[in-house]
């Protein structure tokens, strides 16, 4: 049996990690910018994550949601108290489009409407209900298509204004800063309007932290830099650092049942217990401030470079978008500099979601190749 091939693949195996830093099956290392889209959160192989996982694997690695889990419960404490969102409860699943999907179903169900507000150029998964409010008809089939969707533009206040006033709204769903989309940070203002019109409406504010959340801006949602309280608030890629787990933060005024959500995956033992060992290293190093600062010195560095036509982002969400396709660079930065980073849907865009834990010395060795590429590209032409 052959791989189902759905993925261009870079030709090289990746088999060890340390930190920022990764081993090919040949010995080679590389600097890892990228994170296996963002989800590397507290670097490769942390001591403290393999220590957790190890513990919980010699006691019990699964057992179904119909007994309890301590590891959910304090899970959910910690989780409450680093966020500031200690009144909301949480729900575990296993992937980022999995808590979306929850997230849209669950406002639908508190709301008993249908219709949803998203954002052109996001992105909110794969799966049925997560993609058809992700702005790319190329990954939605026929089966996804959903005449209950409204996309608007990312600021365009007028137009979320009028979609408010032409449907009775479910919810709006909208990542703080969108990822694939190309690091289009929401203002906060936008952010601001758009609680209002929610609160005016009774529609359900859903915020997508699963590639902008979870310390990635600086801030533990990139939403908070706003000052705004979201109704549900998704999770997934950094809250496992490479453990298959997701989540969604629901805000008090709405209610459970038995039955309403379910999960045969979600917030079993080791999904916990990577969960918690995220967690306690975002707190014990300080990741968090790690991630503003050393982000603000990058997006300030790199500004700074020839032949950049803007860089946008927050802490290590970073996207620098060149006056050109930025495809032969990334390409060039992995095959000779050994320097992992990512694209977007715009060919032109560099993407940067390293480790939160990144360090001040590994980002300047990137600057620094960046740089010399630039100079010699821009100097032969």
């Amino acid at each position: 049996m052959n791989l189902f091939e759905v993925y261009p693949l870079n030709g090289l195996e990746i088999v060890k990690g340390s930190g920022s830093v990764v081993w090919d099956s040949v010995g080679n290392s590389y600097l890892d910018l990228y994170g296996g889209h963002a989800v590397i959160s507290i670097g490769h192989s942390h001591p403290h994550y393999i220590a957790r996982i190890t513990e919980q694997l010699n006691k019990i690695g699964f057992y179904s949601n119909s007994v309890i889990i301590k590891g959910q419960e304090e899970l959910a404490a910690k989780l409450g108290r680093i966020s500031r969102k200690d009144n909301f409860s949480l729900f575990l699943c296993s992937s980022g489009a999995e808590a979306n999907e929850n997230a849209l179903k669950l406002a639908s169900f508190h709301t008993g409407r249908r219709h949803i507000i998203a954002f052109k150029n996001s992105f909110h998964g794969r799966t049925s209900l997560a993609v058809s409010v992700t702005d790319n008809p190329a990954i939605q089939a026929p089966i996804n298509e959903n005449p209950h969707v409204t996309f608007v533009g990312l600021e365009d206040t007028g137009a979320l204004e009028e979609a408010f006033m032409s449907h009775e709204v479910c919810a709006v769903i909208i990542e703080g800063i969108q990822g694939v989309g190309g690091i289009h940070v929401a203002s906060d203002s936008f952010l601001q309007k758009m609680r209002s019109l929610c609160d005016a409406h009774g529609a359900v504010f859903i915020a997508d932290g699963v590639q902008c959340g979870y310390g990635r801006s600086g801030k533990f949602f990139s939403h908070d830099h706003s000052g705004v309280l979201a109704d549900i608030y998704s999770v997934a890629k950094g809250m496992g650092n490479g453990f298959p787990v997701g989540g969604i933060l629901v805000a008090p005024h709405i209610k459970p049942k038995y039955g309403l959500l379910g999960t045969t995956f979600g917030g079993n033992h080791l999904a916990c217990a990577a969960s918690l060992a995220v967690l306690e290293v975002i707190e014990q190093e300080n990741l968090l401030v790690n991630a503003a600062v050393t982000g603000e010195w990058l997006i300030t560095e790199l500004k700074k470079f020839p032949g950049i036509k803007e860089v946008r982002g927050r802490g290590l969400m970073i996207g620098v978008e060149m006056d050109e396709d930025a495809s032969a660079l990334r390409n060039t930065l992995l095959k000779k500099h050994r320097i992992f980073t990512g694209g977007a849907n715009k060919k032109s865009i560099l993407r940067l979601l390293p480790s939160l834990a990144l360090s001040r010395k590994d980002a300047a060795l990137f600057l620094e190749v960046f740089k010399e590429m630039l100079a010699t590209r821009y100097v032969h032409q």
